[in-house]
């Protein structure tokens, strides 16, 4: 299972009833922070998920509205007895802004890695953190470069599910029953025993699909981004004007309208649609509701700390 919480749903400024764009996922107790606008920390108190177990913060973009949050969230998981090193994912030119931010966040107790413009990541899942590792993590990191009015990635993340543990494999390969679980549930690939090399092929069934959640903002729509994000359970995207009638100001401001966003989601045959992003000059997004569902009826309307769980089928 994988938790979402939409922190902050709002573009621009915070207004008093919106937060800025920021979003936490959490599988296996371990946490993922997708960018850090200002006021990020208040809604993180205000659901209780805890600072310390965010092990990457993936920023999309370095416009203020969506990493002006940084430092003070790294002072607090800092705070909060964090040693394990720290992973910043980002865009072109993301290590200068970190290192100009952090002047005020010189001091942690911990190490901060930065990583720029990739195209894949991937993590492997422990109890005392999401260590990057080179291939076949437990959790696969995707990045595009999307059309923003700065360097800006969209983000895919796919969660693998565990493949159950088949008897007759492990039969058949004469593999001794003391191996059993921990080559099921270990995360060593092969194991040595009495003179004999053990893999978790040898005890592990078919392929188990995933979950697939995706985000794009700040971004026009762009055709690269059907497969990208396409057969996602969850795509989260930018919805920054609800009006089809304000088409004109999407495109001079690159983001998107309700319409366009829904119209990615239809043609990519995503699951459920949720937006975000929202200019402070829409009040009630939900006004514009149907714009986006006569596209693509599995839509929500995002709203802060809003919640999500999304289960293995």
């Amino acid at each position: 299972m994988v938790d979402l919480c939409l922190l902050g749903c709002g573009g621009g400024m915070p207004m008093p009833f919106r937060s800025l764009s920021a979003s936490l996922l959490n599988f296996k107790g371990r946490k993922i922070l997708i960018d850090c606008g200002e006021g990020t920390q208040v809604s993180m108190r205000m659901v209780g998920w805890g600072f310390k177990s965010i092990d990457v913060i993936c920023i999309t973009h370095c416009h203020g509205d969506h990493i002006i949050g940084l430092p003070g969230i790294l002072s607090t998981i800092g705070n909060s007895g964090r040693v394990e090193p720290l992973t910043i994912i980002g865009p072109e030119g993301i290590t200068e802004v970190v290192n100009g931010l952090r002047v005020i966040a010189k001091y942690l107790p911990y190490e901060v890695n930065i990583i720029e413009n990739p195209k894949e990541v991937n993590l492997s899942v422990n109890k005392e953190s999401l260590e990057v590792i080179n291939e076949n993590g437990q959790i696969k990191i995707s990045a595009l470069e999307v059309e923003h009015s700065s360097p800006c990635l969209g983000y895919s993340f796919y969660f693998k599910r565990d493949r159950k543990f088949s008897l007759e494999k492990a039969e058949e390969n004469n593999v001794p029953k003391v191996l059993w679980n921990k080559l099921q549930k270990g995360n060593e690939e092969v194991i040595t025993y009495e003179g004999r090399e053990y893999k978790k092929e040898m005890v592990l069934g078919d392929e188990r699909r995933g979950i697939k959640l995706s985000l794009i903002t700040d971004s026009r729509p762009q055709d690269q981004m059907i497969n990208f994000i396409k057969e996602s359970d969850l795509f989260i995207c930018e919805a920054t004007y609800g009006n089809n009638g304000d088409i004109e100001k999407a495109i001079k401001n690159k983001h998107m309208t309700f319409a366009e966003a829904a119209k990615l989601a239809s043609d990519s045959n995503c699951k459920e649609l949720l937006l975000t992003h929202f200019t402070p000059a829409m009040l009630e997004p939900k006004l514009y509701e149907d714009n986006a569902k006569n596209i693509f009826e599995n839509t929500i309307i995002g709203e802060d700390r809003l919640i999500k769980s999304l289960s293995f089928s």
